[in-house]
């Protein structure tokens, strides 16, 4: 295992430290607890948002705190979820009085520890409510899950329901848009190699040089399908298919597509899939929004590999999802 660390065990301290001093106009660090918020919190009046989860998906989830994203992001150890207790540090730092809106990625130990951050601060009058985003249609149960697993389609629901709590839209109105875009999103995404946590210093799992897994999660898990290496046109148009064949009929409408790296795959190769994820929207009659999100936004530490998302947009979801925000993890956010 290379890595540059100084040691395994303070990885994510010294990560957090590194982004505090790096974006102090954005950010800071609650003191004693790996949350980071917003630089201005709270902001009163206004509904925080709030989101996390296991280290080793950078930029999420600190990347995305700024004005126009989330209002605190809680990190556990690498793919561990956070505890209960920084979650609520975190609620109680970024409560201006409209109360803070959640959202969890589906995997058990977030989902649980969440809710149990949220039943403790409703003891403290902080009134709470949640989305889980399930985005994932490889799999419907796995080893961390009930149901589908939440990967990057969660980044377009932060953006989203960011840019919604910044205009004023009250905890009901946050919470009814955030069921109708994880309604509406969906993702698929592949590997070539496994990853390597850092305190575990091995890859979690085996694969050949002439091998891919489909259907990966974001924690390292195995994939759903495992096949020979096959040319990018194909792996890209196997994911979109995926998708479209899904529950969410995609045709005629018009979508935000986001290609994302998962930690190891050079910028050069997602552009080559993404020449073919467009094809495929254009003979299926698909509209891409805007321009497309390619490069990594929700990643599996140094996995290569990437995911294909796809949003099918309303006037409503457009016009957040262009808003302005300011965060550390830049442009197209």
């Amino acid at each position: 295992m290379k890595k540059i660390l100084n040691a395994p065990e303070r990885a994510v301290e010294e990560m957090l430290q590194g982004m505090e001093l790096a974006h102090g106009d954005l950010v800071r660090r609650l003191p004693g607890h790996t949350v980071l918020v917003r630089a201005d919190a709270p902001v009163s009046g206004k509904v925080a948002l709030v989101s996390g989860g296991g280290s080793g998906h950078e930029p999420a989830h600190g990347g995305y705190v700024g004005p126009g994203m989330l209002d605190a992001a809680c990190a556990g150890e690498v793919f561990t979820s956070p505890a209960p207790d920084p979650i609520l540090e975190a609620t109680r730092a970024v409560d201006g009085g409209a109360g803070v809106f959640y959202v969890v990625k589906n995997y058990t130990g977030d989902v649980l520890n969440f809710d149990m951050a949220g039943e403790l601060a409703g003891a403290e009058e902080i009134q709470t409510d949640y989305v889980v985003v399930n985005d994932d249609v490889a799999v419907e149960d796995s080893t961390h899950t009930t149901g589908r697993r939440g990967v990057a389609g969660t980044v377009f629901v932060h953006k989203i329901l960011g840019a919604a709590a910044d205009a004023g839209e009250d905890l009901a109105g946050i919470k009814d848009l955030a069921g109708r875009v994880n309604s509406n999103v969906r993702s698929m995404g592949m590997a070539l190699t496994s990853c390597v946590p850092p305190e575990r210093g091995e890859p979690i799992f085996d694969i050949a040089e002439n091998e891919m897994e489909l259907g990966i999660g974001i924690h390292g898990e195995p994939g759903t399908e495992r096949r020979e290496i096959a040319p990018a046109r194909e792996i890209a148009g196997s994911l979109v298919e995926k998708i479209l064949g899904d529950s969410v009929d995609f045709s005629g409408s018009e979508a935000a597509v986001m290609v994302n790296g998962m930690g190891g795959t050079p910028l050069m190769e997602l552009y080559v899939a993404y020449a073919r994820v467009a094809e495929v929207l254009e003979s299926a009659g698909v509209r891409i929004w805007r321009m497309p999100y390619v490069g990594e936004y929700m990643t599996s530490l140094e996995m290569a590999g990437f995911s294909v998302t796809l949003l099918k947009l309303d006037e409503e979801m457009k016009g957040y999802l262009g808003a302005p925000c300011d965060v550390a993890a830049g442009r197209p956010f």
